[in-house]
């Protein structure tokens, strides 16, 4: 299943933590042309497409309320559970994220503070295929909420008969979602970037997507449209000995797996016993996995290592910063110790990292393909825009003009000097 690389030489760790290449297949050009599109037609362009890509001749964009009421009549109370205790969890971590301003007085009569404020409109893309991520509304939406976001989209692409996944339209009302576009793809980026009739304009998109979506983030990112984080396919990184059933090892690998064809998934051992029988493992697994295919196919872009030295371990695995990081070892505490580049990290035996993707608390929208090294996860930060500000007395401008003054001229900017001049005069 994976192939095992054997005490790989430390010099060839960049090499080996290469990613799958995106096959982009010049998408900047088609992605531009959507762009042009709905910039020129807005919600006819939207729609024209929905009916070439999601097969479906679509009346309307936006769900109606009926449609959203009646959501919750179609998943049952069991699953309705399930999403609550997850927001539970994920309010209660993200909400300790908060802070007050604190007000410091760097100089007597000279004070500054920093204001945490809610970016004011944010655009959610959530994927509805065949892994309609309803959990990601969740993860979106429950900070957004707590930081004062004050007007959330969320487009979604329908199914052949013009409908949402009822979990997402669920999910979307318990966190207080109620503008839902019917787009998917590109164009959904395009519109949330741009504003159509039906789709307002936002000043920030989050959310996952294929690698048109993904491309298109950039590309509105470039517009000045920020986004969430730069992102790839999804992944796994699991060091793992003894210590762990190599079952539950195989279990993390294949959650990982089954995203899709171009996800990779990376197992570490310092035993390759231990490796072999993860193999075994997999195999059995795959064996009554409903996403079989899509598994398979990223299992042959994924690898595991046997790796002896404790050093050599940290070491890949601050050279591939991967997304998810399991760690199951003897040295695991040692080891975490010096990890600086990861997205997530579980811990033990007994951390799925399915825990984190829906209930644990933690966010699961984290950066890929080797971002962690720069970039963190989602979290209450990612939706507020942090304002200083200061406010000077006459104690303050005579204890700090002087310096002022002279700084000012030194660079040559006497109009910032004269700034400060004239007010000292005036006293």
């Amino acid at each position: 299943m994976l192939s095992i690389i054997q005490n790989p030489d430390s010099n060839q760790f960049d090499q080996l933590c290469e990613r799958p290449r995106l096959n982009e297949n010049d998408l900047s050009g088609t992605i531009q042309s959507i762009i042009d599109n709905v910039k020129l037609n807005g919600d006819k362009a939207l729609l024209e497409y929905a009916a070439k890509f999601d097969k479906v001749d679509l009346k309307s964009l936006l769900a109606s309320k009926e449609e959203i009421e009646k959501a919750s009549l179609l998943i049952s109370e069991d699953l309705k559970q399930a999403i609550q205790k997850a927001k539970q969890n994920i309010e209660k971590f993200h909400s300790s994220q908060q802070s007050e301003p604190i007000k410091i007085e760097t100089t007597p009569g000279v004070f500054c503070w920093r204001k945490n404020i809610g970016i004011e409109k944010v655009g959610f893309y959530i994927p509805g295929g065949s892994a309609p991520l309803f959990s990601t509304i969740l993860m979106l939406g429950v900070p957004a909420k707590i930081a004062g976001c004050k007007e959330i989209v969320l487009c979604t692409p329908p199914d052949r008969n013009g409908n949402i996944n009822p979990a997402i339209l669920y999910t979307a009302q318990l966190v207080g979602i109620t503008k839902i576009i019917k787009a998917g793809g590109a164009q959904a980026i395009a519109s949330m970037a741009i504003g159509t009739e039906s789709v307002p304009k936002v000043y920030k998109i989050f959310g996952p997507g294929n690698q048109y979506v993904t491309k298109a983030k950039q590309m509105v990112n470039a517009m000045g449209i920020a986004i969430d984080m730069p992102a790839g396919p999804s992944e796994v990184m699991v060091v793992a000995d003894e210590l762990m059933n190599p079952s539950f090892a195989a279990a993390d690998l294949i959650s990982q797996a089954e995203h899709g064809a171009d996800s990779q998934v990376i197992l570490i051992s310092n035993n390759v016993n231990y490796i072999n029988e993860v193999n075994i493992e997999l195999e059995k697994q795959l064996s009554v996995l409903d996403r079989n295919d899509i598994a398979k196919l990223s299992l042959q872009n994924s690898k595991a290592f046997v790796i002896e030295n404790r050093e050599d371990i940290t070491l890949m695995i601050n050279t591939y910063a991967p997304e998810h990081l399991i760690i199951c070892c003897n040295d695991q505490s040692a080891i975490l110790e010096n990890v600086y580049n990861a997205g997530s990290v579980f811990i033990g035996p007994y951390s799925p990292e399915s825990f984190g993707d829906y209930a644990s608390g933690t966010n699961h929208v984290l950066p890929t393909y080797g971002f962690a090294k720069a970039y963190s996860g989602v979290s209450l930060d990612s939706f507020v825009k942090k304002i200083t500000y200061q406010e000077v007395n006459k104690e303050g401008l005579i204890n700090l003009g002087n310096a002022v003054e002279k700084l000012a001229e030194a660079e040559g900017l006497t109009g910032h000097k004269n700034a400060v001049t004239v007010r000292l005069k005036s006293l």
